[in-house]
């Protein structure tokens, strides 16, 4: 009888640890950063500037199949500038990789830790997470249009972000007086095309 009991309990733990397992099925997808891009837009009274920045690393996490969070890591080092070339485009990216914007030589790096995806209607889904900028931390919530297929995944995202949030004060009409033409905007958007798998 104490065999019987024995084995209807081990066959019973088994069971459950099977199910435990079958709901925890933890995947990840890796960002594939070659074809994965990261481009800005940044504006001010007398028009704006545009770029591209690098993905260092990434991952998507999935639990049974659907988007759970995930991790972004932005290389802050390798900005770019598309709408000028030569000295005043050097000029511009010394000044962005400078302590008055990103101050890349302290922080190397900006991070997207997603926390959660929820999907509204089609591929539509509102991402949150927490964003770090110059070792600054902030939640961020946003729309992306998220493709998933054959283990394959395709983002496409854009995000405001308020630049005055993560200490990056330079031109702020909150925080100087008569900047005039020489104002810039405190948002800068941020355009996300993410490849993964």
């Amino acid at each position: 009888m104490k065999k019987r009991i024995l084995l209807l309990s081990i066959i019973a733990l088994a069971a459950f640890s099977t199910k435990v397992f079958a709901n925890h099925n933890h995947s990840t997808l890796t960002v594939n950063t070659k074809v994965s891009s990261v481009d800005w837009v940044g504006k001010k009274v007398s028009g704006q500037h545009t770029g591209g920045i690098s993905i260092k690393e990434g991952a998507i996490h999935l639990h049974d199949g659907h988007l759970s969070g995930g991790k972004i890591v932005i290389d802050m080092a390798s900005i770019t500038c598309t709408d000028m070339q030569g000295e005043w485009a050097d000029k511009l990216i010394g000044h962005l990789n400078s302590a008055d914007f990103f101050d890349t030589k302290n922080h190397a790096t900006a991070t997207l830790d997603i926390t959660s995806f929820k999907k509204t209607e089609g591929n539509m889904h509102i991402v949150s997470g927490n964003l770090t900028i110059k070792g600054i931390t902030k939640p961020i919530t946003f729309p992306a249009t998220i493709e998933m297929k054959d283990g394959k995944l395709a983002a496409f995202a854009e995000m405001k972000i308020d630049r005055t949030l993560y200490d990056i004060k330079y031109g702020s009409g909150k925080f100087f007086e008569d900047l005039g033409d020489k104002m810039i905007d405190d948002e800068f958007i941020i355009k996300f095309e993410i490849a993964a798998q």
